[in-house]
């Protein structure tokens, strides 16, 4: 090895040092993790003694070495600086959906302010900067050795009508084939249970049983698909667990905030009785009748409307395609080619949360709900339990039982009512019957939110060639909330 002529020590050396601690320490103040300081004595010994060879490769022989081992130390710098300011202040992401149309595009490609609300402290600070949670060859891309308690660093709240990014409630549990990972595991479970427990028995009316025997009927479908799922791992894969913070980014609309009681009549929604003011571009399904049972739309209008080739594919199958209410109006000027546009009022029930508990809700008629507070105690019936149970069990971390007469437990002592430990918000998307929102998957506690987007970066449409619009110009560094009020 070569041996390097050591420089002294200059005052600009001892002012670099000390302005990169005062930084520092204001850093590790601001995120109240003082055991950091014990980071400072090398940040010192780097600039100053000199003890530890930091580039010890710049003393290699051999040139190409040392040209590697440059990058390497580039490229490890590098990765630090974004796994911090990925984050505690910015982070890309990628509209990967239609749930927000016309709002923001399949496409967007986002900054995402982690300020806006306070960055959290991860909980799984052992992972890899740019992945979320799984790497390329299919391995996990943290480790769970240190795990964290949720803290969120100069905490604001969530505003309504806000577009949220949050770490995706029911994502908990997933199974290991990435084919499955999209769906709600929860889901998964209950679908199938309820399948296998039809083909064999039949049902009795949902009405017509007491809430005690409703949900007994209903921990009977969750085991059934539990151990279905569990057996079959050829199709479905290993069930794995994931914390908080490695769960999918999703990204939609808060529109409810905790304390409030939301319910949705004829698809407005309503807070505390009163109607929420609708997003410009919300979107609903409609059932298009063209004339001479025409199932395709000219090329013209698919454009001047902006209609995804998914939006086409679907009024080619079923008649039935998301329309904002100006895509409508336009749609009914053509009279030469419509006959007449109605709103799709298909209801499903099954599907929407609680997954455990008969509401007898619908996508477009739900509730009425109130959404939890932190420090507000509610009572705890049977009726109310399904709504409640996964914020009390899974997000607060309780234990909870009810015996063969009805009577809650947490903790092992009876319970009467609850006092929730976090605030919660609803989210839901603007293409409101194409959006899996809280409808399906219920609240979104405060610890799973992760930011806000905040600019339109670049925005590029799958269904347009690279000299034909493929790339959205208008939509470059444009404010979300310019595009999504």
């Amino acid at each position: 090895m070569k041996k390097l002529d050591k420089k002294p020590i200059t005052w600009k050396d001892w002012a670099k040092v000390l302005v990169i601690i005062a930084l520092y320490i204001w850093f590790i103040a601001w995120v109240d993790a003082w055991w950091g300081l014990i980071v400072v004595p090398f940040i010192f010994d780097a600039y100053i003694t000199k003890k530890i060879p930091w580039t010890w490769w710049k003393e290699l022989e051999n040139p190409v070495t040392r040209t590697v081992m440059s990058w390497v130390d580039a490229i490890v710098f590098a990765l630090v600086a974004v796994y911090f300011v990925n984050i505690y202040f910015f982070q890309n992401y990628t509209i990967p959906s239609s749930s927000l149309e016309k709002s923001l595009l399949v496409g967007d490609y986002l900054f995402v302010s982690k300020m806006s609300y306070g960055p959290r402290v991860p909980q799984t600070p052992l992972h890899l900067p740019l992945v979320q949670h799984t790497l390329p060859n299919g391995m996990k891309s943290y480790s769970e050795l240190i795990q964290w308690d949720y803290k969120r660093v100069s905490p604001k709240p969530v505003q309504l009508n806000d577009i949220v990014v949050f770490n995706y409630p029911s994502g908990d549990s997933v199974v290991a084939n990435p084919a499955y990972q999209a769906a709600d595991f929860y889901g998964l479970c209950y679908g199938y249970g309820r399948q296998i427990v039809q083909q064999n028995n039949i049902l009795p009316e949902m009405d017509s049983l007491t809430l005690m025997q409703q949900r007994q009927l209903y921990s009977i479908f969750y085991a059934v698909g539990r151990q279905y799922v569990n057996e079959n791992r050829a199709e479905f894969g290993e069930v794995m667990a994931r914390p908080v913070d490695r769960r999918e980014n999703y990204v939609k609309r808060c529109v409810g905030l905790p304390g409030q009681t939301l319910q949705i009549r004829d698809h407005i929604i309503y807070l505390d009785g009163v109607a929420n003011k609708e997003p410009e571009n919300v979107q609903y399904n409609y059932h298009i009748y063209l004339k001479n049972g025409q199932r395709d739309l000219p090329e013209a209008i698919t454009r001047e409307l902006r209609l995804s080739s998914d939006d086409l594919r679907d009024l080619h199958q079923t008649g039935v395609m998301p329309l904002t209410a100006a895509a409508r109006e336009r749609l009914l000027q053509c009279t030469d080619l419509v006959d007449s546009i109605d709103i799709d009022i298909s209801t499903t029930t099954d599907e929407l949360y609680p997954l455990n508990g008969h509401t007898g809700w619908t996508r477009d008629n739900y509730g009425p709900v109130w959404i939890p507070k932190k420090g507000e105690n509610i009572p705890l019936t049977l009726e109310n339990l399904p709504v409640y149970e996964r914020p009390i069990r899974v997000y607060e971390g309780n234990e909870l039982h009810v015996d063969e007469n009805g009577t809650i437990y947490i903790n092992g002592e009876v319970a009467t009512s609850y006092t929730f430990k976090m605030d919660y918000y609803w989210m839901q998307g603007d293409n409101r019957h194409n959006s899996a929102d809280s409808r399906y998957w219920g609240f979104v506690p405060e610890d799973h939110i992760v930011g806000k987007p905040i600019m339109v970066w670049l925005s590029t449409d799958k269904d347009r060639g690279w000299f034909d619009g493929h790339i959205r110009w208008n939509r470059l560094f444009r404010w979300v909330d310019t595009l999504a009020e």
